[in-house]
């Protein structure tokens, strides 16, 4: 995979060319498959992706990280390629096939690491609890489910029509890209958009109910795993309220390691990489 990004192809060739090098493994998701990719070798590395998400999230992190880590990367139920669940869902109903999942893929006694990004911050909080001493480190990027009110002023969402010409519809998903996962509009570039349409246009979980509960909350402090967290200083998620986050953290797990990339919105993963993974392998080698 190294190389594969930096080498000028088309966005839609680059994700081809990822899925060509990843192992593909399923597991029971409802009625259907939760559907995984795995990369690289070494200790076990779980990756979650963000609401309306998939995979696709991590795809500036998968070459480096497999390159010290085997990563288990799933499409979260109804997200992706995996089968959607039966409503009503919560955080628990949408956690359980993955940490089942990881009961077949990962057998006890086996432990590893998860890293969660948004929506997968939050449902990674659940795994690691139902996994309990099966989870070494729980590693929350951006998670909701913190009961905490978004602070602030914010631009509004384009909203998408049937209507839309194809590059009207670009444009939408752009604008949406620049008020909520970038700070750096500029960052925006062909594939990062490509990604969202592609992931977007699968989701069919609805996540942000979910996130608008205390629900991570409740759960982190049940968890027996190290937790540790990441956040972009200008995260249009968390408005005015990252201190409040903060604070939340280290008042269920006091002194925890919690980190601030200064320049990145919410897709820190995408907009700093480099700060990103220096941060996140330096908390995994702790």
């Amino acid at each position: 995979m190294e190389g594969i990004l930096d080498a000028g192809l088309a966005p839609a060739e680059i994700e081809r060319r990822f899925e060509e090098s990843a192992q593909v493994l399923t597991t029971p998701c409802a009625d259907g498959d939760l559907v995984w990719r795995v990369w690289g070798d070494g200790e076990p590395l779980v990756l979650l992706h963000g609401g309306y998400g998939s995979w696709r999230h991590w795809i500036k992190s998968i070459p480096v990280l497999a390159k010290s880590r085997k990563l288990y990367v799933p499409d979260m139920p109804g997200l992706g390629d995996s089968a959607t669940l039966p409503q009503p869902y919560d955080a628990y109903s949408i956690a359980r096939p993955i940490a089942e999942g990881l009961d077949r893929i990962l057998p006890a006694p086996g432990r590893y690491d998860i890293a969660g990004f948004s929506f997968g911050g939050l449902i990674g909080g659940h795994v690691a609890e139902l996994q309990g001493d099966r989870v070494k480190r729980y590693i929350a990027i951006a998670p909701g489910g913190l009961g905490i009110e978004r602070t602030g002023e914010r631009r509004p969402l384009a909203k998408m029509t049937r209507h839309m010409t194809d590059d009207q519809r670009r444009e939408a998903h752009r604008h949406n890209l620049s008020v909520i996962m970038f700070a750096n509009d500029a960052l925006i570039d062909d594939l990062a958009l490509y990604l969202q349409m592609e992931s977007t246009r699968r989701g069919r979980t609805k996540s942000p109910p979910i996130a608008q509960t205390d629900t991570l909350a409740r759960a982190l402090p049940k968890v027996t795993a190290e937790i540790k967290a990441i956040y972009g200083r200008l995260d249009d998620a968390t408005g005015t309220g990252l201190e409040m986050r903060k604070a939340l953290f280290n008042q269920i797990r006091p002194g925890l390691d919690f980190r601030i990339i200064e320049d990145a919105g919410h897709w820190v993963m995408y907009e700093t990489p480099d700060e990103f993974i220096a941060i996140l392998q330096d908390m995994l080698a702790e």
